[in-house]
């Protein structure tokens, strides 16, 4: 909550608030008695608790996307992009969708076993199942982890189709594993681009890979032949969607041959964090960037209806689609 913020330095975070989530009954507010001096606190740290989780396969049945299951080795991301849908998620557990999301994370090392004892069960049928698509598996703890691999390992072994969604840099360590399920034509990499300002990046990912960074990685994963698509994702109007040609040609020239993008979505506790970090870092630009996601939702700030969600609709969404369809 805010109490939490106010006892700690915050650097290199993109929240600027900690707020309850939606599912508590109390919240504490912060205030400044006078005494508490900056520099006399300290920094807020990453923290990692463990969990045991009971099933590893979530299955889903949106129209909107292109898979039914999905797993995910970790609850909550270090690399902390203001944005992320994921982020209401941490309400579930007792925690706030702001500074908690990207500080106190959940790690599962179990899922491994989890998985392969999913993977056995004689009811279970196969079709692609899908990584990162709520938080990165390969964030920074992913490194002292290694849950990600240890699940790859299990994917690989038991020739499973799977699709891997990811900022961080440490997919290239298990290249060796990727190498030898693109052979069989069972993996595909989609490596999401925001922006190729590293300022900007920094400001909304500040713990992610910087945008040259990730063109790097596009171009390892392709020479090993590995299939990469390049996500322009999401796309903010009037701060980020100018840069989508831009985005896609570097991409291109990276080695990616498939592409794909999503418009800025702003679910549950999503929109005050994101209207709090438009305050903060582009004022004269808050308002309008605002009034173009409302144009685009019937005037609401997010409409969750399923074909609609993902790009929005109306004369700027068309625009927007259109000029992909072109650049590609």
């Amino acid at each position: 909550m805010d109490s939490e913020r106010q006892n700690y330095k915050v650097k290199g975070r993109a929240a600027k608030s900690n707020h309850a989530g939606r599912f508590e009954r109390h919240t504490c507010e912060a205030f400044d008695d006078g005494w508490a001096r900056d520099e006399d606190l300290p920094v807020l740290r990453t923290r990692t608790r463990v969990e045991v989780p009971r099933k590893m396969i979530s299955y889903n049945r949106s129209p909107d996307l292109p898979f039914d299951r999905s797993i995910n080795p970790y609850r909550g991301c270090e690399h902390g992009c203001v944005y992320c849908f994921a982020r209401p998620s941490h309400a579930y557990l007792g925690l706030s969708p702001g500074l908690d999301f990207e500080t106190q994370l959940i790690a599962r090392p179990d899922a491994p076993e989890v998985l392969r004892r999913e993977l056995a069960n004689k009811r279970y049928r196969v079709a692609p199942i899908a990584i990162g698509t709520n938080t990165d598996p390969y964030q920074p703890i992913e490194r002292d982890h290694r849950i990600m691999r240890k699940c790859l390992e299990v994917l690989s072994e038991t020739g499973h189709p799977t699709a891997i969604v990811t900022k961080g840099s440490l997919i290239e360590r298990d290249i060796d594993i990727l190498e030898g399920m693109a052979k069989r034509d069972l993996i595909r990499v989609g490596i999401s681009v925001t922006t190729l300002d590293a300022h900007l990046s920094r400001l909304m990912e500040p713990r992610a890979p910087a945008p040259q960074r990730r063109l790097a990685m596009i171009r390892r994963l392709s020479d090993a032949g590995i299939r990469v698509r390049i996500m322009a994702s999401p796309m903010i109007p009037a701060l980020t969607d100018p840069e989508m040609e831009a985005i896609l040609a570097a991409g291109h020239d990276a080695g990616a041959r498939y592409a794909s993008w999503i418009m800025l979505r702003l679910p549950r506790e999503v929109s005050p964090l994101v209207k709090e970090w438009l305050a903060a870092h582009f004022p004269n630009r808050k308002e309008r960037i605002m009034s173009r996601l409302r144009e685009m939702h019937g005037g609401k700030e997010y409409d969750s209806t399923w074909h609609k969600r993902m790009s929005g609709e109306g004369p700027y969404a068309e625009m927007v689609a259109q000029r992909f369809n072109v650049a590609i």
